[in-house]
């Protein structure tokens, strides 16, 4: 078996690495460092939790440890996606650079430009970013990029995904031609593929799984779910998403609940709170400072669950998660595989479990088909849901819409009566007495012999007048109250 130590890393890395735990790489640890040592391009596949972060941190810091940065002018650029992934990677360049002197600055939004300037201003040897903030940075006149050598793009499709494809070209172009180009994705996309035809020079491929697969060691599972009706089931899907983390037991040490949308991950958490559950939510809206804070509580164990987007699916690097929740099924299959990449990470076992309403069976189609698996169905512990009573839930429950009062008659239960009703109806329909025709006013004598005029467009003629309306009455008014008209 392959050990760091056959891997020709630096001597003070290796005693960082020792430190750290770690005995054997990973095989896409195995696989990519070694042409990474020899300054050759390398384009690694891999799923994630697979350990593609230190496959790159463990080769530029020892090919980084000769030489010195200049003021504005990295020597090495790492692009993430997510401000969570980037702060990933630099966690993981200060565990292995602890015996080096290497300076890195962390370019990501959230954090006031004066504080990343200066450290810039100093001189790095790595630069983390996002590829917005980086931008920012350099319009704005404060990073020079040409003296970049070693250059790494994590997660290149979730960069597709967010649109940063753009940016990561117009980076490329930023940086020299001669540069070292670290690429590294959990699967190939068209888009992927020519980028790296385009940017990387006959790169070393390692891939460690099939592309888009998920690990062996996680147990995945999904419940067919319908709601008894429309504006109930959002909170009868609540429902049974609590009744499965009850179904785990003690087994659900921490987890992590993935919704689709921000509205959803702060509705989900409420709920989770309301009935007993420690929850906190995570997503892009949140500051950084939150976002951070509550990481480091799930991290800690103050916090058992995570509610989170998929902002966090990919940079969460918590070993130790052992449920995964996917409150929705994603709408991009690849991030199904992210998703369920947080736990079952090291080697350890995971759990996954996803909810699939009617709506969502297309979306679950193509993650069956990426996987190339089918995901076993997983029966209801709440039974058939349309027979539960909804739960109560005023503060995360969605109130109903008012209906304009043709739909509410058009609606069966209040149009229909029972056949007690109906019965009641026709005996009082049989039991109640005709009404008395009106008794016809008497003829005026001096409209005796007038013959009927018609109600509509005639009036009565000038001398007529009638009782109690003045003189003045305009024709329209004055209809004829004749006893033929009135019968």
């Amino acid at each position: 078996m392959t050990k760091f130590t056959d891997l020709n890393l630096a001597p003070k890395v290796l005693k960082a690495i020792e430190d750290a735990g770690y005995e054997s790489p990973t095989p896409i640890q195995a696989g990519a460092i070694p042409p990474a040592l020899e300054g050759k391009d390398v384009l690694g596949i891999a799923q994630t939790g697979t350990g593609k972060t230190a496959s790159f941190v463990l080769p530029m810091i020892t090919n980084l440890a000769r030489g010195r940065a200049r003021a504005r002018m990295p020597r090495s650029l790492v692009l993430c996606p997510t401000r969570e992934l980037a702060a990933q990677v630099a966690e993981n360049f200060d565990q292995y650079t602890k015996y080096m002197k290497l300076t890195k600055a962390l370019l990501i939004g959230g954090v006031s430009f004066k504080e990343q300037d200066a450290l810039i201003d100093k001189g790095v040897d790595v630069l983390i970013a996002t590829p917005g903030r980086l931008l920012d940075h350099f319009e704005r006149g404060k990073l020079i990029l040409s003296d970049v050598k070693v250059m790494v793009v994590d997660e290149a499709d979730r960069m597709l995904d967010m649109g940063f494809i753009p940016d990561i070209e117009r980076i490329f172009g930023l940086t020299p031609f001669t540069r070292q180009t670290l690429f590294f994705s959990a699967t190939m996309a068209p888009e992927i593929e020519r980028i790296t035809n385009t940017f990387l020079s006959a790169p070393a491929r390692i891939e460690v799984a099939r592309q888009a697969t998920s690990g062996e060691n996680i147990a995945q599972s999904v419940v067919m779910f319908k709601g008894s009706r429309r504006d109930r089931a959002a909170s009868e899907k609540r429902k049974l998403l609590r009744a499965l983390i009850d179904a785990e037991g003690e087994k659900l040490q921490n987890g992590i609940i993935f919704c689709n949308r921000k509205t959803d991950v702060d509705i989900v958490s409420k709920s989770l709170n309301k009935y007993g559950y420690q929850a906190s939510p995570i997503h892009g809206d949140l500051d950084q400072s939150q976002r951070n804070a509550t990481l480091e509580k799930f991290r800690n164990g103050e916090i058992k669950i995570l509610v989170a987007s998929d902002v966090a699916a990919r940079g969460l690097d918590v070993a130790s998660v052992t449920h995964v929740f996917n409150f929705d099924v994603p709408g991009h299959a690849e991030d199904y595989v992210h998703r369920i990449g947080r736990t079952g990470r090291a080697g350890r076992d995971g759990k996954a479990i996803m909810i699939c309403e009617p709506r969502d069976e297309k979306n679950f189609a193509d993650v069956e088909a990426l996987i190339a698996k089918e995901i076993p169905r997983l029966e209801n512990p709440l039974g058939t849901v349309a027979e539960e009573t909804p739960e109560s839930d005023e503060a995360t429950s969605e109130k109903p819409k008012r209906t304009r009062s043709r739909r509410r008659r058009s609606d069966k239960s209040d149009e229909v009566k029972t056949a007690d009703q109906a019965e009641e109806a026709q005996q009082d329909r049989s039991t109640t007495p005709p009404k008395s025709e009106p008794k016809p006013e008497p003829k005026s004598d001096h409209s005796a012999d007038q013959k009927p005029q018609h109600r509509r467009g005639r009036g009565r003629k000038e001398d007529e007048k009638v009782v109690g309306l003045g003189d003045h009455l305009p024709s329209f008014i004055a209809l004829s109250f004749d006893e033929r008209q009135a019968g």
